[in-house]
């Protein structure tokens, strides 16, 4: 009678355990976010599934904005060593850093007023490169300023050529390729034939070029450049001992950095290139007066 008991207990414990394997097999089977750093029950984090992730565009801007992105800016201080040079020695109540942010925010907001409504204009209207591209040249009248330019702006076409052109994804993508690979064909060509006026290949135009090719949103496309612009001037800072790798990184991080790009698109958003104009006249000089110093780690 009880090895009876026993046996028949046996079984309702297999039985049980059965259906709580099978209960779990199932919950297993369910489709559920995964948790990442649960504490106390509550997950940190979800990780979505990869139909949910977001489009190639963020990938398109990490390789944009890249500093191993081949294209020369590293090479120019875009005027910060002949600053440095020329504001020595610094008054006692002005710090290194303080002088520097006073020289970045005239920088980007130079930048601005000068390049960003070309950068706009361009992408609007990619089938104008060579007009744009002309009159960018004649509005420059800092020949330093210029070859850092033309420099930046052919290294971005052969990175483009050779790496980044995408294929044919929409009328606008379509119409950005054929108009690149008209100029680039014109470059080629006009080296061949040096008696013929040849375009330029600045930088501002083909970069808005090269976003639009790749899909990038005009936004993006006018925030990136300047993003850029500030990070090449604090790598240039850096190599000319204003401040350390950590203390450029801060300055990248800032919420200061964000808005100062932020306010200079704001002003020169609704600017015409016909309007686009020099809004710290120094540095015109600055730049242009790199050339001259004694010594120098940048090119001019």
């Amino acid at each position: 009678m009880t090895e009876t008991a026993n046996e028949r207990d046996v079984q309702d414990e297999i039985a049980r355990l059965e259906a709580q394997l099978k209960d779990a097999h199932s919950r297993l089977r369910q489709p559920r976010p995964q948790a990442l750093g649960a504490r106390d029950g509550r997950p940190l984090a979800v990780v979505n599934s990869p139909a949910t992730l977001p489009n190639s565009t963020p990938h398109t801007l990490l390789l944009l904005s890249d500093s191993a992105l081949p294209l020369g800016s590293f090479a120019f201080s875009s005027g910060l060593e002949s600053y440095l040079a020329h504001h020595k020695p610094l008054p006692k109540s002005t710090s290194a850093i303080t002088s520097f942010h006073h020289f970045l925010h005239l920088s980007i907001s130079s930048l601005g007023s000068t390049t960003i409504p070309y950068v706009l204009a361009t992408y609007i209207h990619p089938q104008d490169l060579e007009t744009l591209d002309n009159d960018f040249d004649a509005s420059t009248p800092c020949t330093v300023a210029r070859r850092a330019s033309v420099a930046q702006g052919r290294a971005l076409l052969s990175v483009w050529e050779r790496a980044l052109r995408p294929k044919i994804s929409s009328e606008a993508v379509e119409i950005a390729i054929g108009n690149l690979s008209s100029f680039i064909s014109l470059l080629k060509s006009s080296s061949v034939q040096s008696n013929e006026v040849s375009p330029n290949g600045h930088f501002a135009p083909l970069w808005a070029l090269v976003c639009l090719s790749m899909s990038v949103p005009i936004e993006q496309t006018a925030y990136v450049f300047l993003f850029n612009h500030a990070k090449a001037v604090l790598s240039a800072a850096v190599r000319a001992a204003v401040m350390g790798p950590y203390q450029a990184q801060g300055v990248l991080a800032s919420g200061w950095l964000q808005g100062e790009i932020e306010k200079a698109l704001e002003r020169s958003w609704d600017v015409k290139v016909e309007d686009a104009g020099q809004s710290a006249p120094m540095l015109d000089l600055w730049i242009g007066r790199h050339e001259l110093l004694y010594s120098r780690i940048f090119n001019s």
